[in-house]
């Protein structure tokens, strides 16, 4: 049910203001609330952060987390530490979900749909009127999804 399910959007970039601790308060509370599915698109920035929080919290809860990854080889082009970031929470995914084969220019539109039309819920780091997590935010609001800025 998609009622259950949350989905995760964010810049690449965290600004000053991007504040960790609301965030594990709000997927703590959305878990105390009958969340037990979190889907997480593994870029690096919020997304990753999204994706840890819920592995720290999968030691207390019984909850599922979900990689929906673009493309195969997603990770490549990250540097070094966000590679291990990537794969820790690769690690702590119960599903991994990959769009395509090779990078092209639907498949992150693709991951975002998906997720956008399989939660209930989307939490999002949302500081700019253009892009991706703009887009995504805009959709899943269409759709009629709770959506909660963090």
């Amino acid at each position: 049910m998609i009622e259950n399910c949350c989905a995760f959007t964010g810049h690449r970039l965290l600004g000053d203001d991007f504040d960790a601790g609301l965030l594990e308060r709000v997927i703590e509370g959305l878990i105390k609330r009958g969340t037990d599915t979190f889907y997480c698109g593994m870029a690096k920035g919020f997304d990753l952060v999204a994706g840890e929080t819920v592995s720290r919290l999968k030691k207390r809860y019984e909850v599922k987390l979900i990689a929906c990854i673009p493309y195969a080889g997603q990770a490549e082009r990250m540097n070094e530490e966000n590679k291990k970031r990537y794969t820790a929470v690769l690690e702590n995914c119960s599903e991994r979900m990959v769009f395509s084969d090779k990078y092209n220019f639907w498949c992150m539109h693709a991951r975002d749909r998906y997720m956008a039309e399989n939660s209930g819920t989307v939490v999002c780091y949302l500081r700019k009127q253009s892009g991706g997590t703009y887009y995504t935010v805009n959709y899943a609001r269409a759709l009629g999804r709770k959506i909660i800025e963090v």
